[in-house]
């Protein structure tokens, strides 16, 4: 589908269709555990299901674009040499998510007029933590993740300027501090896996392993790998989805799982293997398949904000579908039919309100000096 006008690539790194395939596949994980638990899983663990730890545990989406900014930044930053423009890329990074994201909390707050509080407003900042108006009802609660990339994006630019200064142990040094605070808040805390699930001390050290893993790919990664690589790469992801949908799921009911200290980095790991082994394979999709998902990647953000209202709608009006005795093929059928219309509501929105904010993105790439406003 043509856009209206044209929308141009980032100025400050060459398109790589690879990098979209996985920002769709982010959130396709994403709607497809919500759209799971909505209608058929109800918010339980669910260690029976063989095979489906990606669908049960399909929160791991988010990881996935949390891995995947720390890449694409860090990619940025080496082509660069470390030069940014700290008040251009931020001007940036709030022309690409808070347009709509601006919509999402206008709705949250319109819904919750009646407990609206003027101290909510702060929350457009934090929509992550306390009570915010946005993680009042499903429909817009994905917002959560928007303070966690923001907070991220305001110390980009000074951690790969550290990084590139004293390469890959600056970023191993303080995964390591990272993980001694969040020892100590995992102690402290009466709800520590929501916590770290929930918080940017939980999911810093997903960014970071992004950006070492762009680190070592410039250093170690000089031609193309065989898809070997990549199928390795995924069996392993499932695999250890495998393993959390068994003994640390998020959806358990015991809030305290000590395992779930070292997870976010575990998680992380895995999906940056997946993102080198596939950004870097030398084969190729089947053209339909690739042009599909770099379309998905491309209106990834409004996929990952708006489905939840497509699929509230649909469990107002579709309840626990059971046209046919095996639910696994109800499943399926309401599967496809959240994804098409999100996909299509996605597509609307990305075109009415993301587009004509990313026209108007500059470059904040520097190779004279280093800009840190």
């Amino acid at each position: 589908m043509s856009l209206p006008f044209p929308v141009p690539p980032s100025n400050n790194l060459p398109w790589n269709p690879r990098l979209a395939h996985l920002r769709c596949l982010a959130a396709l994980l994403v709607l497809a555990f919500h759209t799971f638990h909505s209608f058929f899983g109800g918010w339980q663990p669910r260690p029976e299901a063989f095979g489906f730890g990606w669908l049960v545990e399909g929160h791991t989406g988010v990881s996935l674009f949390f891995v995947l900014s720390g890449y694409l930044f860090m990619s940025i930053a080496l082509r660069a040499e470390g030069v940014l423009d700290y008040r251009r890329f931020l001007r940036n990074r709030i022309l690409r998510i808070f347009p709509l994201f601006l919509v999402v909390f206008m709705v949250a707050v319109s819904v919750n007029r009646d407990a609206f509080r003027p101290q909510d407003i702060l929350y457009l900042f934090f929509s992550n933590i306390g009570d915010p108006p946005t993680s009042k009802q499903f429909m817009t609660g994905a917002a959560w993740t928007i303070s966690v990339e923001f907070c991220f994006y305001l110390i980009f630019p000074f951690l790969a300027r550290f990084a590139l200064a004293q390469g890959p142990t600056y970023l191993l040094r303080l995964i390591g501090l990272l993980l001694l605070f969040k020892l100590g808040a995992f102690l402290l805390s009466e709800r520590p896996t929501h916590m770290i699930y929930s918080t940017l001390l939980g999911r810093l050290d997903q960014f970071l392993v992004g950006m070492l893993a762009a680190q070592c790919a410039a250093t170690h990664i000089l031609r193309p790998v065989h898809g070997a690589w990549v199928m390795g790469a995924g069996l392993a992801m499932w695999m250890l989805l495998e393993l959390q949908k068994y003994w640390a799921s998020f959806l358990s009911p015991n809030p305290v799982q000590v395992a779930w200290l070292a997870w976010p980095t575990m998680e992380a790991l895995a999906w940056a293997l997946v993102i080198l082994s596939y950004a870097h394979w030398r084969g190729d999709l089947p053209g339909w398949l690739g042009r599909w998902l770099e379309r998905g990647g491309e209106i990834s953000f409004s996929l990952y904000l708006w489905h939840g209202l497509v699929i509230f709608l649909g469990t107002r009006l579709l309840g626990t579908p059971d046209w046919f005795a095996d639910w696994r093929l109800n499943a399926l059928l309401v599967g496809i039919g959240v994804l098409v219309m999100s996909w299509w509501v996605a597509g609307l929105s990305y075109r009415t309100i993301e587009a004509p904010f990313l026209e108007m993105r500059g470059q904040y790439v520097k190779r004279s000096q280093v800009t840190l406003e």
